[in-house]
């Protein structure tokens, strides 16, 4: 196991880069519309869990209701492009502004609190936002949803073809993931990890806690928020009933499966999470229950997710360190 992770840790960007492009590539070797719908759809939940992960596993904040700004985004871009007849660039940008202003407004009076005060506030704006969305039928149609969305369209060309939708969300997927790795290795990583670890040392040390956590809610928020665009163009039909907070607890376990604080552990297990309900879908009726017994095995036997505990840069430090070591030696004994 231990030469596995030096492997990964090794070669990470490699692998990274080899990864997107045999997704690239796959659309090219699977024409089934079901397999290309499937992975889509795993990648937007990579997306959100990303935004969720670096929230919750990197700056340490608990948040139940990471789907209200998902729905927020959706509904967003829903409005603009069934009233207004704006593209899906315009609608991204508008959701990305919608998901963050609110998150400006509720992260504003909570985040100066400590303890679980996020936890619930944010679980009961998901539900307001749900009952906002199922009840106010000028705006939102309520119960009904919003009907004729176009499909995604940028620059004046349309994206009708499963392939050419896939290929969308490829870019907005490793865009999100630039940014968040961007942000995690840079001194705002630093930074936001040594306030999950004590916010209050973190402060002695001329860290400005408050606004890093308000920082971070936003750029998490307008990460989901593009999500939630892109999946009302994709799927042209929004209603309250996918905006739940049961959605919000499925986002948290994807990113709590692979490993809070990692981004190739939120990665696997959006995956894992998206794809093995559709692998045993022949098995309906005791789909939930599968479902259930595996992730509680799994997370008995990695209570801290699949690669939660490793640390990639640590393991790639000591490989080099140890090279360079082993190279000091020999010249010693030379």
């Amino acid at each position: 196991m231990n030469k596995i992770l030096n492997f990964f840790a090794k070669h990470m960007n490699k692998l990274a880069v080899l990864l997107v492009v045999i997704l690239a590539l796959f659309p090219l070797f699977f024409n089934s519309s079901y397999v290309l719908r499937i992975v889509t759809i795993c990648m937007m939940y990579v997306m959100i869990a990303l935004s969720l992960n670096l929230l919750t596993g990197f700056l340490g904040l608990m948040t139940m209701g990471h789907a209200a700004f998902w729905g927020i985004g959706a509904y967003a871009a829903a409005i603009l492009s069934t009233r207004a007849g704006f593209g899906m660039g315009t609608c991204m940008f508008a959701a990305a502004i919608a998901a963050g202003l609110f998150s400006l407004l509720l992260g504003l009076p909570t985040l100066r609190l400590k303890g679980y005060y996020l936890t619930v506030v944010t679980l009961g704006f998901c539900e307001i936002i749900r009952l906002v969305e199922m009840n106010s039928m000028e705006l939102t149609r309520g119960p009904l949803g919003i009907a004729g969305i176009p499909s995604p369209n940028l620059f004046g060309f349309r994206f009708n073809s499963n392939r050419s939708v896939f290929y969308v969300m490829l870019v907005l997927v490793v865009v999100s993931a630039l940014i968040i790795h961007s942000i995690v290795h840079s001194r705002i990583g630093l930074a936001i990890m040594s306030i999950r670890e004590d916010d209050l040392a973190a402060s002695t040390m001329g860290v400005n806690v408050f606004l890093y956590k308000i920082m971070v809610f936003i750029i998490s928020s307008m990460i989901v928020g593009v999500a939630g665009a892109f999946y009302a163009h994709y799927i042209n039909f929004i209603d309250p009933s996918s905006f739940t907070t049961a959605a919000s607890m499925d986002m948290l376990i994807m990113a709590i499966l692979g490993g809070l604080g990692s981004i190739p552990g939120t990665i696997l297990g959006a995956s894992i999470l998206t794809i093995l309900p559709e692998t045993i879908r022949a098995m309906a009726q005791y789909r939930n229950l599968a479902y259930g017994i595996i992730i509680v095995i799994l997370m008995m036997a990695k209570p801290d997710g699949i690669l939660g505990n490793v640390n990639f840069k640590y393991i790639k430090q000591r490989l080099t360190l140890n090279k360079t070591e082993a190279k000091v030696g020999e010249r010693k004994d030379e």
